[in-house]
């Protein structure tokens, strides 16, 4: 997701979560055949089609225009699915019978492992297409196989960053300068806790700290180098300390009363944001564009962003080549085009869409990026550098279904009067019971 699928950035957050019906997959590609490209628009032009989730942006950055622009003889469309829950499953459906596929495929970052370790020869290998080196160096492992096929290129990353009120933090008691406040908490979770104890004993009335149990222990995981599975793809989530320690720390923070009790992404928890009902929260760079589209006008500026704790991603996606497209050269080319550093810097201007390419962190439109809700933040520097210190994070198959376990059936519970332990064991069924789906 990117975030958890159904989350974007900025617009994109807002299509991900309405409760909008998606329709399936149009087919746009022949049943698996390698043909050579061949033109399906009118007046001779090659039509390109891209299957999308959410609104990724390309289209309202002017990007398909700009390179319809640029190559004649070509003509962009795309097919947008608006949640990646109603996306993905059609998609995998139509990779396993390799038929109905559009040129480009969309693949979320939590359902890229899946792809790589299942799909891969149904796609196109891309390492000659995009470069290596204008990737970051985790972000093109993700779409790597063991044998060296990259078969996606990265759009966007979500590095994670403290998104927090000044007004509430002053009226706290806490420091608002976002240098004194991040070394608050350097380096550890733990210390992140214990600011949120210090904002509660003087909080105004009616907040908390934190914003939700969820956004925590996402913000914590996504830290870590394992989580859920090993490096030789067995699950380990039950059994890795770093994940029951992530899972204790947030379900304490609830006890303490530190967190809101709402699920994130839900209109109950939409309101707390109207209603500045806490003082921070887990923001990679997307998040900025909903607290937007969620806050009152007079909230503009009274936000301001502070590094994390520690570095680490929270979302992002690929573009990969379906073999089976009748157009699979033109296709690898749009979609190295689309990745390129230059096209990410705009995507970023115009939708929050966070490079995935380190070369675009030093054009202005990164470097000197600003945000409404954030006043003078300098948040591309902010976030490029959490990018670029994230973990290489081993992702797995299933990774979704274990992350909404812990939040959705798991920490959540704590913040609505259950105990840690019995949270705990509520979402270890759930999760083992959908893995065994």
């Amino acid at each position: 997701m990117r975030a958890p699928s159904r989350i974007r950035r900025q617009a994109v957050i807002l299509a991900a979560v309405a409760s909008l019906g998606a329709g399936l997959l149009a087919g746009c590609a022949d049943d698996g055949n390698d043909e050579p490209d061949s033109s399906e628009g009118g007046g001779g032009k090659t039509t390109i089609t891209l299957g999308l989730f959410g609104a990724m942006g390309f289209k309202e950055a002017g990007l398909y225009d700009e390179y319809m622009k640029l190559n004649p003889d070509i003509t962009v469309k795309e097919n947008v699915v608006e949640r990646n829950e109603n996306y993905y499953p059609a998609l995998v459906n139509h990779l396993t019978t390799n038929s109905g596929l559009m040129d480009i495929q969309a693949v979320e970052v939590g359902n890229i492992a899946e792809v790589v370790n299942t799909q891969a020869d149904k796609l196109m290998d891309l390492s000659k297409s995009g470069k290596e080196s204008d990737f970051l160096e985790w972000k093109w492992k993700q779409a790597t196989t063991a044998d060296g096929q990259t078969i996606g290129l990265g759009t966007d990353v979500g590095p994670m960053a403290i998104c927090y009120r000044k007004d509430l933090f002053e009226q706290a008691g806490l420091p608002t300068d976002r240098e004194d406040v991040a070394k608050l908490w350097a380096g550890s979770w733990d210390k992140f806790v214990d600011v949120g104890r210090q904002y509660q004993d003087k909080a105004p009335e009616g907040t908390t700290f934190l914003d939700s149990p969820g956004g925590l222990i996402q913000a914590i995981l996504g830290s870590e180098t394992e989580r859920f599975y090993d490096s030789s793809g067995e699950v380990i989530y039950k059994t890795n300390p770093a994940v029951k320690s992530a899972f204790d720390l947030t379900a304490q923070a609830a006890e303490d009363g530190l967190v809101g009790n709402q699920t994130q992404f839900q209109p109950a928890w939409d309101t707390t944001i109207a209603n500045n009902k806490f003082a921070a929260m887990s923001c990679p760079p997307w998040m900025l564009g909903y607290i937007k589209g969620k806050s009152q006008p007079d909230a503009a500026g009274k936000w301001d962003v502070a590094a994390a704790p520690e570095a680490g991603n929270w979302g992002g996606s690929f573009l990969s080549v379906p073999k089976s497209g009748k157009n699979t050269g033109e296709a690898a080319k749009l979609a190295a085009w689309l990745t390129a550093p230059e096209q990410q810097a705009k995507l970023f201007d115009v939708q929050g869409s966070f490079p995935s390419s380190p070369a675009a962190y030093e054009m202005p439109a990164v470097k000197n990026a600003k945000n409404d809700m954030t006043g003078d933040a300098p948040i591309g520097t902010i976030f490029a550098a959490a990018a670029e210190n994230s973990p290489v994070q081993v992702i797995g198959p299933k990774d979704q279904i274990i992350q909404q376990g812990l939040t959705d059936n798991g920490v959540i519970l704590v913040a609505q009067g259950k105990s840690a332990e019995e949270a705990w064991n509520t979402a270890v069924k759930t999760i083992d019971n959908n893995l065994e789906q």
